[in-house]
């Protein structure tokens, strides 16, 4: 008998960067993001004799889905199990393949192990194999705050219907994971103190917004949360920098479409991929502009999607 869970990753608007330093996979900040509908992390459950982990069809070892495992099992009777995950999306590339990834397998196992977990206890789960992960298990606006650090839905994917186009700029994987470019960045950025100080502002900025459904208002404060995330990778010993000539020249883009009068501001995860966030009457003029931007492979237009669920 087997399980199947369906994820989708996130795009945060309000980033976090850095982690307590506690056991539990915290984050040190604040955070909100949306949840796309178009990539897909799919999921399969079995039982087995020993856990084997299975990647966009090939088998793989993987140190942090072990300790994961490890954790649950440490509360749940979980039997080995065989994991089988595609995306259909670029891997590690800096579009939240963890995030969703996780997501769907929590989900995979919630129900083939029936563990009986509300999604708020099951994004916490989520939470320690990936922190974003936890933001995954909802559609629409999700936050993910303290005290509980379980994820929260803010609004649902209809309460404001906004389109990302994903400018992909690279198909590789990123060579410093984030999980190692958030611990330097804490250890060695002048900056991260005030990064941590000012991150309640943003995501209660950035909360007002969304309830108003006021589109500069959250343009402004994403992107300078987005270029404050990114300067104190810049400013890590040693430098870190996930962004190549495409993305900045994708950035300019924007600014030069906003310019123009379109509904558009950008974003940009831990990885070189720009996500443009516009309007639905502007979206054709955003992505078609991206399309010509030099070193852009291809876009992908999205939707906010529904949380983590599983396959009927």
């Amino acid at each position: 008998m087997t399980t199947t869970a369906i994820a989708h990753p996130n795009i945060a608007l309000v980033k976090y960067w850095g982690k307590q330093e506690k056991p539990g996979n915290f984050p040190a900040t604040p955070n909100l993001s949306l949840t796309l509908n178009e990539l897909t992390s799919t999921t399969t459950v079995a039982k087995t004799t020993s856990d084997a982990f299975v990647l966009n069809g090939s088998k793989v070892e993987d140190a942090k889905l072990s300790g994961f495992l490890q954790k649950l099992r440490a509360r749940f009777e979980i039997p080995p199990l065989k994991i089988e995950s595609n995306n259909n999306f670029p891997t590690t590339a800096g579009l939240a393949s963890s995030a969703s990834g996780f997501a769907a397998l929590m989900t995979a196992i919630n129900g083939h192990c029936a563990l009986n977990l509300d999604a708020e206890s099951a994004s916490e789960w989520a939470r320690m194999g990936s922190a974003s992960a936890a933001r995954s298990m909802f559609g629409g606006f999700v936050s993910l705050v303290p005290p509980t650090w379980r994820a929260q839905p803010l609004a649902n994917k209809d309460h404001w219907p906004l389109c990302i186009v994903i400018a992909v700029t690279s198909e590789e994987s990123k060579k410093v994971g984030s999980t190692e470019g958030m611990r330097r960045t804490a250890a060695t950025s002048p900056f991260y103190k005030a990064w941590v100080q000012g991150a309640a502002d943003d995501y209660t900025r950035a909360n007002d917004a969304i309830v108003a459904r006021d589109f500069g208002a959250l343009a402004e404060v994403a992107e300078l949360n987005c270029l404050k995330m990114h300067s104190l990778m810049l400013t890590s010993v040693p430098t870190l920098s996930y962004w190549n000539a495409a993305t900045l020249a994708c950035i300019e883009q924007v600014q030069v479409l906003r310019d123009k009068g379109l509904h558009v501001f950008f974003t940009i995860d831990a990885g070189p991929q720009i996500k443009a966030i516009c309007t639905p009457k502007d979206v054709d003029n955003v992505e078609a502009a991206l399309q010509q931007t030099q070193g852009v492979i291809k876009t992908i237009r999205c939707g906010i999607g529904h949380g983590a669920r599983l396959k009927a």
